[in-house]
């Protein structure tokens, strides 16, 4: 805008010039004239710059001062244009009362005429031309801000999406971590405990240690089953069994391994959203892994219950306990599953006194 008022400026000057070498006019105006348009084309933008009323009321008291003495010496349309380009400077460097006080005191310069009529006239057709210019510099000043500001939103959406994309990769990484913890974790800690007591009777029972490692063998396909279940789940949703009936499938395979484990249901099962029964399932899967990895514990047991708006899985043992001090990632997975849920995760343990793990989501 300001190359604009600055392109109309430079072509009242040369109207100005013209008029006054071709009709013998005061050289005075074409003085006064190059001073109005040197400020207008030098000095507006700075003081636009600067956005100090002060400075702007300086430059327009000073402008309208040469543009009523360049009209005084020439009333021609160069020195209307004038009033003109000054009008679209004060809308875009004065607030508004202070806009309408110079488009009033602006027709005031035809006062001089020689009839009251006469000056009545071209004053109402100076005050049209500069309400003209009002109105539209103050149409393009908006437009201009609304691209600024369209912009300005538009880079923020950019960051936000830039954002979002950012924490659903950090959330993705950190699910696919919990899954491969879960449950390949769980399964090789399984094989692993059942080549261990295999190895331990191979010299004494054979055929006991033939039938552990048939059931790790076992337990490493259902690994390997589950891996190529949980790639496919990358692809389809997936259909998981009833909640009970997968919980009680880890207390055979707990009870298998060597620490007898009893799986008791409380409540009216029902469906539950996928992300409540994959954490209540995980909570379980790791709370019997960390019992036969750590607890040296006689039993275990395992409870599901179905309460008022909220499904709690509870696993227990008798065994060695802990301080509480220790939290593997396992744990801070289910801290996380549950967090995500609206859900909590307790961890209950003291030496020589079991260990109590529970997971509460809404369901």
């Amino acid at each position: 805008m300001n190359r604009a008022l600055a392109v109309l400026t430079c072509g009242a000057f040369l109207t100005l010039v013209i008029g006054v070498v071709g009709d013998g006019g005061p050289m005075a105006a074409i003085a006064l004239g190059a001073a109005y348009a040197l400020l207008s084309v030098a000095a507006f933008g700075w003081v636009r710059r600067t956005a100090r009323l002060a400075w702007s009321a300086a430059y327009v008291v000073v402008q309208l001062s040469l543009a009523f003495a360049t009209f005084g010496l020439d009333p021609g349309v160069a020195t209307t244009l004038f009033f003109v380009v000054l009008v679209s400077q004060c809308v875009l460097l004065l607030p508004r009362s202070a806009t309408a006080a110079v488009i009033v005191i602006i027709p005031f310069v035809h006062a001089p005429m020689d009839s009251w009529q006469h000056a009545l006239r071209e004053g109402t057709g100076l005050i049209a031309s500069v309400l003209f210019a009002a109105v539209i510099t103050e149409l393009l000043r908006r437009e201009q801000q609304l691209r600024r500001d369209l912009a300005e939103a538009h880079e923020q959406l950019r960051d936000h999406a830039a954002q979002a994309e950012r924490l659903a990769t950090a959330q993705e990484r950190n699910r696919v971590a919990r899954d491969i913890h879960d449950g390949l974790g769980h399964s090789l800690t399984v094989v692993q405990m059942q080549v261990k007591a295999a190895r331990a009777v191979l010299a004494t029972d054979p055929a006991k240690a033939d039938e552990v490692l048939a059931k790790a063998q076992h337990q490493a396909e259902e690994a390997l089953g589950a891996v190529r279940r949980s790639v496919g789940a990358l692809r389809e949703p997936r259909s998981a069994e009833p909640l009970p009936d997968a919980l009680r499938t880890l207390a055979d395979e707990s009870s298998a391994a060597g620490v007898p484990t009893r799986l008791a249901v409380s409540g009216t099962p029902r469906s539950l959203p996928d992300e409540a029964h994959e954490a209540l399932y995980r909570a379980a899967q790791e709370g019997l892994t960390n019992v036969r990895k750590h607890a040296r514990a006689g039993r275990a047991d395992l409870l599901l219950d179905y309460g008022d708006g909220a499904v709690r899985v509870q696993v227990r043992d008798d065994g060695v306990g802990s301080d509480g001090r220790s939290a593997g990632f396992g744990l801070v997975g289910l801290r996380e599953r549950a967090a995500l849920l609206g859900g909590e995760l307790r961890v209950e343990s003291a030496p020589g006194d079991g260990h109590t793990l529970t997971m509460e989501v809404p369901g």
